[in-house]
């Protein structure tokens, strides 16, 4: 019934466990006393291929654990709806806790599945683990969403948090549109911020990489308004900041994206710099990240602010390009945090090191 592991999402203050399945089924979670359905006012639902139940986060990381329910559907109709026997799965989670952490960044494996979990395999042990887009090449299919919860599945087994981050080949295809129902998300938005033990962490959503109006999407996005909203969810984050980046125990920010968009990235391109800068000073100056984590480039590259690759002057920490793919060549980002010290380790398919470097951060 379970197509692959569970994929544990951090959005928030929850963790949304979410599974894909291989028949119409319902599905629940029990976490000690306390049960989680995947329902929607009062009525589980069947009718999906991918559950979702959220927890509250301080819940499981207490546990240390959770118990997977479900009940496969025989038949469902009006009166005496006909189901199998309940089968459960028991998961052993392990939250992030302080101390050294490690987690492990892939994006842009463009429907490849092996090969990063072949990277990630040879990185070791992680903490959590972060997918920062266009882990597929576009959404013709809805079939293919399987390959987010493969990779997921395979490296976590549903055993460590993951950070999901929507890249611009997401939105691309017959079945962009429902793309959010099969991933993690705050109130149906693709962007949110996360706590994992003293990690905390926001992930933004660029969207796609030219104007609305490029011929290529055929009038069928409007990524400007929704750029806009996110200036304002920045501006409320930073409002609750207490709550958030200056909670009790945070040692270590984060902005999780997909496009870098502190980057000249040239030509077509090159756009909305007015809403990136003023993403970039209100981080810059009130979050004061260590690190923005991203993809979208097809490279490994560690980037200080003032540096080339700081096309403006605007970035507010080190940027990190952190997934590589050359045909079918893929190589992600491991990172490592100690006292004092963030080290990055470029990791490829065949377990080699392409980039190793350690930068100095208040962490």
């Amino acid at each position: 019934m379970l197509k692959y592991d569970p994929a544990v999402f951090a959005v928030g203050d929850t963790y949304e466990i979410m599974v894909m399945v291989t028949k119409p089924s319902l599905m629940w979670v029990r976490i000690g006393e306390k049960t989680y359905f995947d329902e929607t006012c009062g009525i589980l639902r069947s009718n999906r291929e991918v559950h979702r139940m959220t927890v509250p986060a301080d819940e499981l990381n207490a546990a240390g654990g959770y118990t997977l329910c479900e009940r496969e559907l025989i038949r469902r109709q009006a009166y005496r709806t006909t189901s199998e026997a309940v089968r459960e799965y028991p998961f052993i989670f392990h939250p992030v806790k302080d101390g050294e952490i490690r987690f492990f960044h892939i994006a842009d494996t463009h429907s490849l599945s092996r090969e990063p979990i072949r990277a990630a395999g040879a990185f070791g042990r992680m903490d959590f683990l972060i997918l920062n887009g266009d882990l597929l090449d576009h959404c013709e299919n809805a079939e293919d969403f399987g390959i987010v919860y493969e990779i997921a599945g395979e490296i976590t087994h549903g055993g460590i948090p993951v950070v999901f981050s929507r890249g611009n080949h997401d939105m691309r295809g017959a079945n962009t549109e429902i793309f959010p129902d099969y991933t993690p998300g705050r109130a149906g938005k693709t962007y949110y911020t996360f706590r994992l033990g003293p990690v905390w962490g926001m992930v933004l959503d660029c969207g796609e990489d030219k104007a609305d109006d490029h011929a290529e999407y055929g009038h069928t996005i409007c990524c400007h308004p929704f750029r806009m909203q996110q200036t304002e969810f920045i501006r409320e984050v930073i409002e609750n900041a207490e709550k958030e980046y200056r909670a009790e125990s945070v040692r270590v920010r984060l902005i999780i994206s997909h496009i870098p968009f502190t980057h000249n990235m040239g030509g077509e391109f090159e756009i909305e710099r007015a809403i990136y800068d003023q993403w970039a000073e209100l981080i810059g100056e009130r979050i004061q990240p260590h690190l923005m984590v991203q993809g979208h480039l097809h490279r490994l590259s560690v980037n200080l602010p003032g540096s080339a690759f700081d096309s403006y002057g605007i970035q507010p920490c080190p940027v990190v390009i952190a997934s590589q793919l050359e045909g079918k060549a893929f190589a992600g980002a491991g990172f490592i945090l100690r006292p004092g010290k963030i080290r990055v380790e470029g990791v490829t398919d065949e377990g080699g090191r392409v980039l190793e470097q350690e930068l100095d951060a208040d962490v």
